[in-house]
């Protein structure tokens, strides 16, 4: 079976050149990017379900292939028969009949060209007390050799393979589902554990932008007790803390959120979810320039997303079931032959005067099977008939629903396909479109962030010297806080986006070296 293995040496491969990951004593687990790639497509179940279906497809492929086993058969069958004798010449008192026989070899076999072919192998054994025998007992083998071939309807390599050929296009099938539910995975994984960082990265944020709103509630603190500033000051800076608290708060769930849907993804569940108290991404929001081509991005999703493929697949399926529903308003003629040669041996019994009916039994030549064998191979006696037969079904003349349906649906399937290509187009512009409109956003964000550094420190610095307000310096903080997190939130949405982009050109698995060309044929 082509598939049955894959999903093993793709998991090993992953493991072997992923770094490994570990849970601390406090049941925090640390893991890369990677890493979670490579735990989801070990341990996700929609992946587990999934991969099952080639391993069926395949096992479909093998049975239809069965057509062509051979069939063989023995069997023997042993009579004894008893009547009354009402005349001389039968027999006397009773009239026994003894007869035994046997099937040494019957054979039949499915030809590729949509024929049959046959070969049978008999024998038998009778003795009787019926007066009038020359051999008794007697005893008979018979080697028979038959043809039959359709000449038009169900002829030819197409029409004889028909199954074996629908099973392997539902094993194509199958096989870009489960490519597709690993694309899906992986980027789901992506775009999970980037979520999981900005959650993480956002609760850093507001930590800082808490404790900024912190020190300057204790600088106010100390200047109203000294008497330099009134107490109103203090309580607009208590009012930011709390603020900020309740920010803080958000943020805190939000990562519990983020990291309970990517617990979900790695199958990180039941007890050992009990035991993980945290997941600690290892990678940092960073990001790499990527120039994305709009025409070459459309041409990698037209050669390599798995709904186009599937959407060909169909397409070839209804090209056979086309030529199937042709080939079924054909007449049927057939061709038949077959070759048969007898052999018949035992034991002669001598009459006086050469008479079986009133003369005396005066002896016996002794014979047996072997007699009979040794004619049969001989082909002593050969025996041979050919035929054609024609069969005009009217329904065939007067109704073509079938083939008219079976051009329906390859009309039907080809409008598909195109309709799929448009709306891929749409999807890779938008793609594209996100990830150039991130990667502008980031370069303003920086900027934006970068100023609002330098707007903070000159407000505090005119504080110091009694030129700015609380307030200020208070709006300051919350613009920079907000600054960061839109920075961070530009990178974060950059990666996803490149990671969707991926997905939607159908190489994300390639671009993570994850590789089916070594494991199965049928994908690369």
């Amino acid at each position: 079976m082509r598939n049955k293995a894959y999903l093993p040496l793709l998991i090993i491969a992953l493991a072997l050149a992923a770094p490994g990951f570990g849970q601390d004593a406090q049941g925090t687990l640390s893991m890369s990017l990677d890493e979670c790639i490579v735990r989801a497509l070990k341990e996700n179940l929609g992946v587990a379900i999934q991969v099952l279906g080639p391993e069926i497809a395949s096992e479909g492929v093998n049975q239809a292939r069965e057509k062509f086993i051979p069939t063989l058969s023995l069997s023997a069958r042993s009579s004894n028969t008893q009547n009354a004798s009402y005349s001389y010449l039968d027999a006397s008192g009773s009239l026994t009949d003894k007869t035994q026989n046997f099937n040494f070899l019957s054979a039949s076999q499915n030809l590729p060209t949509g024929g049959t072919f046959g070969l049978n192998f008999t024998g038998y054994r009778t003795a009787t007390n019926r007066t009038g025998q020359t051999i008794n007992p007697r005893y008979g083998t018979t080697l028979t050799f038959n043809f039959s071939q359709p000449l038009l309807r169900n002829f030819g390599l197409k029409m004889g393979r028909r199954e074996i050929l629908v099973a392997r296009n539902s094993l194509g099938v199958s096989e870009e589902n489960l490519k597709n539910t690993l694309m899906t995975t992986v980027y789901n994984v992506e775009s999970a554990y980037w979520n999981l960082v900005y959650s993480i990265e956002n609760l850093d944020v507001r930590r800082q932008s808490l404790q900024l709103a912190k020190d300057l509630l204790e600088k106010n603190q100390r200047s109203v007790e000294v008497g330099t500033l009134a107490p109103m000051e203090v309580l607009s800076a208590r009012a930011e803390v709390a603020t900020r608290e309740a920010d803080l708060i958000q943020a805190e769930t939000q990562i519990k959120s983020n990291e309970d849907q990517l617990k979900l993804l790695l199958n990180i569940v039941g007890d050992e979810d009990k035991q993980v108290t945290a997941l600690v991404p290892k990678d940092k929001p960073t990001y790499v320039a990527r120039e994305v081509n709009l025409e070459e991005a459309l041409a990698a999703a037209i050669e390599n997303r798995t709904d186009l493929k599937i959407a060909r697949i169909g397409i070839e399926s209804d090209q056979l079931n086309l030529s199937y529903a042709k080939n079924q308003t054909l007449p049927d003629l057939s061709l038949s032959a077959s070759f048969y040669s007898p052999g018949i041996d035992g034991t002669r019994l001598i009459y006086s005067d050469n008479d079986p009916i009133y003369g005396t039994l005066i002896g016996t030549i002794p014979g047996g099977i072997s007699g009979a064998l040794r004619q049969t191979g001989a082909f002593k006696y050969p025996n041979w008939n050919l035929g054609l037969t024609l069969s005009l079904p009217l329904a065939n003349f007067f109704s073509r629903a079938g083939l008219a349906q079976a051009k329906l649906n390859m009309r039907q399937s080809m409008l598909d396909l195109e309709n799929q290509k448009d709306q891929v187009y749409v999807e890779i512009k938008n793609a594209v479109r996100s990830v150039e409109a991130n990667y502008k956003r980031i370069l303003a964000y920086t900027t934006a962030r970068e100023l609002a550094e330098q707007k903070l420190a000159a407000e505090e610095e005119k504080r110091r010297v009694g030129m700015s307000t609380n307030y200020l310096v208070l709006q300051m903080q919350r613009d920079l806080a907000t600054a960061r997190i839109s920075e961070l939130n530009a990178i974060v949405s950059y990666n996803i986006s490149i990671a969707a982009l991926e997905k939607s050109m159908g190489t994300n698995l390639k671009s993570k070296n994850i590789k089916f060309s070594d494991i199965s044929p049928g994908l690369d």
